[in-house]
């Protein structure tokens, strides 16, 4: 009877046993398979694991692994579903991504010939040397243009000049008949400097004798309007020429005492270049001819400048 007893109780315990061997392996093998996925899948496993363990604190390791698998089956769910529900890319949509992209480049390459187009815009200042091709006639020199008056000299040929000016943009191929040869509208303004002169008409105005005379200065003021060609657009380097513009002289002191004119219309010449130095900062230099059909009043107003000048694109 104890013999029976023994036995029994000994089939129980081996049954313990194999049961405890297989719920060991089973933890095992989940391990194992739980390690030897990608390592993404290990991030996920540890995170739904973490989860189980607070959600469903089970005392047994078979519970957790229960749990794991349930989160993992969850998560499966849910991509698939988002697979599902994501719409298949068609031959209609690629083409108008296509035709998006198209419009984006000619949107791009347009703003960027419009930027560097806006570039070609100029404010300059220039100065240098001026000459004319005689000396100014004062209004003191003269009366009714005969002879000189006593105690008068003439003024000089050669002096200095300063202005500015703006260059306007009108065509970067000459309305497409030169490509690369730029038009621009050229509006400049340019002061005239020929030094001193001696004017002794207030000793004749008050008939006196002694012709000590007056010191007075002699000027041009220059406003001139012109078309001009530059070349090789895009390039550092830019020559240019104005062919033919349109130039207004003011002279000071106007041209005779008892006839007063200071206007005389005259034809604008001009060439130089223009160095890109640095964005858009510019240095150049330029010779320009004014040249006037007649005189005003016996007074020559053709004469040249010549210098350098400093520009800002814009």
């Amino acid at each position: 009877m104890t013999n029976n007893k023994n036995k029994l109780s000994l089939g129980i315990a081996l049954a313990t046993l194999t049961m405890a061997g297989a719920l060991v392996s089973t933890a095992v093998v989940a391990d194992d398979a739980a390690t030897a996925a990608p390592k993404a899948a290990k991030h996920k496993v540890a995170k739904h694991k973490a989860a189980a363990k607070a959600v469903y604190a089970a005392p047994s390791k078979i519970d957790m692994l229960e749990a794991q698998l349930r989160a993992m089956q969850d998560e499966v769910a849910a991509l698939r579903g988002q697979v599902h529900t994501t719409a298949p890319v068609t031959s209609v949509d690629a083409q108008k991504v296509q035709d998006l992209d198209a419009r984006v480049a000619t949107v791009e390459a347009t703003s960027a010939k419009h930027a560097s187009k806006a570039k070609n815009h100029m404010i300059y200042f220039r100065g240098g040397y001026a000459g004319n091709d005689s000396s100014l006639v004062a209004t003191t020199n003269t009366v009714n243009g005969v002879g000189q008056l006593p105690g008068t000299t003439q003024g000089q040929k050669d002096g200095w000049n300063f202005g500015a000016g703006i260059d306007f943009s009108l065509t970067d191929n000459m309305f497409g008949l030169m490509k690369g040869t730029e038009l621009l509208g050229e509006l400049d303004l340019n002061y005239v400097d020929l030094g001193t002169f001696t004017s002794g008409l207030t000793n004749v105005l008050l008939n006196t004798t002694a012709y000590n005379g007056t010191s007075a200065s002699q000027s041009m003021f220059r406003i001139t309007a012109a078309p001009k060609i530059k070349f090789f657009e895009g390039s550092k380097l830019r020559p240019w020429i104005i062919p033919a513009g349109f130039t207004l002289n003011v002279i000071s002191p106007p041209s005779q005492a008892n006839a007063i004119t200071e206007l005389m219309p005259a034809m604008h010449f001009g060439a130089g270049l223009d160095y890109n130095i640095w964005k858009s900062i510019y240095v150049g230099t330029d010779v320009r001819y004014n040249m006037a059909f007649s005189t005003l009043d016996g007074t020559n107003v053709n004469g040249l400048t010549a210098g350098g000048s400093v520009g800002f694109g814009f």
